[in-house]
Parts: C-alpha cells; sequence; structure tokens
C-alpha cells in the first residue's frame, strides 16, 4: 500500500553533512509514522530516527542527538534525514520505512530499497 523512494546518499568526508529524502506513495495516511533505520557492515539494523505523519512528532537514536535531526514535508508526501557532523562509523545502508513507529524495525510495514552512505576519513 506504501511505496518508498529513497535518495541523497553518497559518499562524503567525515565532518560533512548530507541529506536524505523518502518519497513516499500510496496509502500514506494508514501508516502513522516514518522511521529511518541502518545498517552497518556485520551489524544488525538500527534504529536511527522516526517521525509521525500527523502531530510530526520527532524522536531519534540518543547516540545521534545533535547530530542528525528528521523531519517532513506533508504535501510531498517526503521524510527527510539531515545528518552532519558525519563519522566514519555513520557508513551503513539507511532505509526509510513507514508503518506504526517506534524504535523497532518491527513497527514498520513498508521499507525503501535502502541508500548507502559511506563516510571517509
Amino acid at each position: 500500500q506504501v511505496q518508498l523512494v529513497e535518495s541523497g546518499g553518497g559518499l562524503v568526508q567525515a565532518g560533512g553533512s548530507l541529506r536524505l529524502s523518502c518519497a513516499a506513495s500510496g496509502r500514506t495516511s494508514s501508516s502513522a509514522a516514518m522511521g529511518w533505520f541502518r545498517q552497518a557492515p556485520g551489524k544488525e539494523r538500527d534504529f536511527v530516527a522516526a517521525i509521525t505523519w500527523f502531530g510530526g512528532k520527532t524522536y531519534g537514536a540518543e547516540s545521534l542527538k545533535g547530530r542528525f535531526s528528521i523531519s517532513r514535508d506533508n504535501a510531498r508526501n517526503t521524510v527527510y534525514l539531515q545528518m552532519n557532523s558525519l563519522k566514519p562509523e555513520d557508513t551503513a545502508v539507511y532505509y526509510c520505512a513507514a508503518g506504526d513507529g517506534g524504535a523497532s524495525y518491527g513497527g514498520y510495514r513498508y521499507w525503501g530499497q535502502g541508500t548507502q552512505v559511506t563516510v571517509s576519513s
């Protein structure tokens, strides 16, 4: 019911910034929230941040506070992840997701294809 298309990934130098976009289509109103997850090489998929469609409530991983922020544009059905002061440890495949929300991947029903973010030292 929901299709997600991500963009904005790429290679960036440590300390730089990157803005990821996730364009949603379909029955986006059926999903209460949009979230971002990431999976680094050899690691499990980790929660990054989430935002509710209607109230705009945001929450994110504590370890990323002050560097990452999530926002949305309901008119464009698009969610963004602004990443600042990037570190090599931020290197991962970043996934956009839609669903009930929360910090667990089990709370999301729909997933994007993932976009690679590589931070060089």
